[in-house]
């Protein structure tokens, strides 16, 4: 049994040298990234009830990224205190993640591998799956996985696409064939999942939803804010039981 889906990996691993590249193929994600961040180190800091006001508020943390890419995410959170992981199934991620950060001077932990292989059962205190679970092969499977990985009163980040007709047109027809953020072919519109289903998966391996929140594209500001609109993008936070 495996989560992993050799097409999509062999998608992103034919960009992976774009990955810290602001205004290459994954302009968007540099783009979501400072909204993304924001909400993770909020909800952390009032989940875990940590110091606001240390200069490394997230420090003692345990937290998987999964899907890591690049280590967009893992760079912010381990500068922010967080003892990170990142994993990823392009080998191609892993090797450009590993060498930036230590271009950086970072020390992160970058693995080459899916969760099911992660031996590290009840490690994190937190999980991302950030703009993942539309890539797997099996979501069910997946969050199963994720539920073995994460300490009881744990926190996981589902970011992803909801799945009805506004959805397809914004995140498929707009942004791949008409605006061209995204390589065509970026996204199937029969892997979007929305908020109802993707909690029915979690609750059925041990989580409870904590929140639901938008996320939307403003284009004259050029900039990604948070929002009651969950129709295309959204973040759910779950909680482990």
């Amino acid at each position: 049994m495996t989560t992993i889906n050799k097409i999509e990996i062999e998608k992103f691993s034919r960009l992976a040298k774009d990955w810290w590249n602001p205004n290459g193929k994954f302009k968007p994600i540099h783009l979501f990234n400072p909204v993304r961040i924001k909400f993770i180190k909020e909800k952390l800091i009032s989940h875990f009830n940590l110091d606001s006001n240390k200069d490394k508020p997230l420090e003692n943390l345990k937290i998987l990224d999964i899907g890591c890419g690049g280590g967009l995410l893992c760079e912010p959170l381990n500068r922010l205190g967080a003892s990170v992981t990142g994993i990823d199934a392009s080998q191609n991620n892993i090797e450009v993640a590993k060498l930036h950060s230590k271009e950086m001077n970072l020390k992160i932990n970058y693995l080459h591998c899916s969760p099911e292989k992660l031996n590290l059962n009840n490690e994190f205190d937190v999980i991302l799956n950030m703009e993942v679970v539309e890539h797997v092969s099996d979501v069910d499977l997946f969050i199963k996985n994720c539920s073995e990985l994460i300490k009881k009163k744990g926190i996981m980040f589902v970011a992803t696409i909801n799945k009805n007709l506004k959805s397809y047109f914004f995140a498929i027809l707009g942004a791949e064939y008409i605006l061209r953020w995204l390589p065509i072919g970026t996204h199937d519109w029969d892997k979007f999942i929305d908020p109802q289903d993707l909690e029915k998966m979690t609750s059925r391996n041990n989580f409870i939803r904590d929140e639901l929140v938008g996320v939307k594209y403003n284009l004259l500001s050029q900039k990604w804010y948070q929002s009651k609109d969950t129709s295309v993008n959204y973040i759910s936070t779950f909680l482990k039981n």
